[in-house]
């Protein structure tokens, strides 16, 4: 069962505080897939704003035949893919980091560890960005954000055997930017090992 079904259905019979509800309930969720897929940007803020604009207006045409919070994961994927579409076709003058916020039990950076920290961050996402999209997509649910393959096949509407096979040669292909990168060739190589430990396709 759906925990969100009677939300939904009251949003779509015109309830406003039943489509407050889902977003003050799906809000983290959703920030965390843009932040994964975008990466630290000044940006991310607004994508969510324009993930909840699309959820309040596309909110008739979900069906029920997955979990709404599956709806809503494809849909940020979605529109987090567009976004990075038009950052790529527009010229870029300016990154400014936007760290994310530490959770209570995360232990705070002093000054120079956060300014390294930062900066691995940076370098991660620009050599995220030499991938393809699909393959960006898998590798950034999966190793990022933790999704299993299955969610993310239902996500992504792609057989499970695809998500695994874009996920190998994702790491592969990022394994080897990241050596060739000095800020992140140690994490490279840890990742490596940890991969390789893992079935093949």
């Amino acid at each position: 069962m759906d925990p969100d079904r009677a939300l939904v259905e009251r949003a779509l019979s015109g309830d406003e505080s039943a489509f407050k509800q889902l977003f003050t309930r799906h809000r983290d969720d959703a920030s965390r897939v843009v932040y994964r897929m975008l990466g630290p940007s000044p940006e991310v803020e607004d994508v969510v704003q324009d993930v909840f604009l699309h959820v309040y207006r596309s909110l008739h045409t979900f069906r029920g035949d997955s979990r709404f919070s599956t709806w809503l994961y494809r849909l940020a994927v979605n529109v987090t893919r567009m976004h990075l579409r038009k950052r790529k076709s527009r010229p870029r003058f300016a990154d400014v980091d936007v760290p994310e916020t530490p959770s209570e039990d995360q232990r705070v950076l002093d000054p120079g560890e956060e300014v390294d920290q930062r900066m691995r961050i940076r370098a991660l996402y620009d050599v995220l960005d030499t991938l393809t999209e699909k393959k960006r997509e898998v590798l950034v649910l999966h190793d990022f954000d933790g999704v299993a393959a299955k969610e993310i096949a239902e996500t992504l509407d792609i057989p499970v055997l695809t998500v695994r096979t874009r996920l190998f040669y994702a790491r592969k292909e990022l394994y080897v930017a990241m050596r060739s990168h000095p800020a992140l060739k140690s994490i490279a190589e840890s990742l490596a090992l940890k991969a390789s430990a893992e079935d093949e396709p």
